[in-house]
């Protein structure tokens, strides 16, 4: 049997997306006191383009361009083997030094807390920063870890059944966030 979902509501637009992200770039460079040791880095698959749009925002506010990499999780969920016999495995791309830095770890949507707690095992795998920051664009809530983000774009209360759904052009030719719900119909 297989389950379907169904748009239930938006909860974001283009444009609300877009003033989200100014609003988080802008906390980043005041929490940070500039942009001195500080690095992107997006979790895959919807992180990136959203790290991305929050470096060229620093940019276009502070004039420096801030240092972005990509981190595949894959390997380091507590799940792992009950999601697929064989996991896709995505390439990482941190092509500068974590070392030191002050990182700001970029997701989509901050749920549970264990894609945050596996990409906290896999960044310090590439070294040691300063401090590790967290950005998300959602948080439902739900926290099965102690973990808590430090720059949220919006928070949504939610059901366990329900799903954050994120669309970013980049990835699904779409921009909005939705909740989703189950649909009566099941495919068989």
């Amino acid at each position: 049997m297989i389950l379907s979902f169904a748009e239930k509501t938006q909860i974001m637009d283009e444009n609300a997306i877009r003033r989200a992200l100014t609003r988080i770039a802008h906390e980043i460079i005041e929490r940070n006191k500039g942009t001195s040791n500080l690095v992107l880095v997006g979790v895959r698959t919807r992180g990136v383009p959203l790290a991305q749009r929050l470096a060229e925002r620093i940019e276009s506010i502070e004039g420096v361009e801030v240092p972005v990499g990509f981190l595949d999780i894959s390997l380091y969920r507590d799940d792992l083997s009950v999601i697929d016999d064989q996991p896709k495995i995505n390439r990482t791309d941190i092509s500068f030094p974590v070392g030191g830095q002050r990182v700001v770890l970029v997701d989509d949507v901050l749920y549970t807390g264990r894609t945050v707690r596996a990409a906290l095992d896999a960044l310090v795998d590439h070294g040691r920063p300063e401090s590790i920051q967290l950005a998300v664009l959602v948080d439902r809530g739900h926290r099965e870890l102690p973990i808590r983000a430090d720059y949220v774009g919006k928070n949504v209360p939610t059901s366990s059944e329900e799903i954050v759904a994120v669309r970013l052009c980049e990835v699904d030719d779409d921009e909005k966030v939705v909740i989703l719900e189950k649909s009566d119909s099941t495919i068989s």
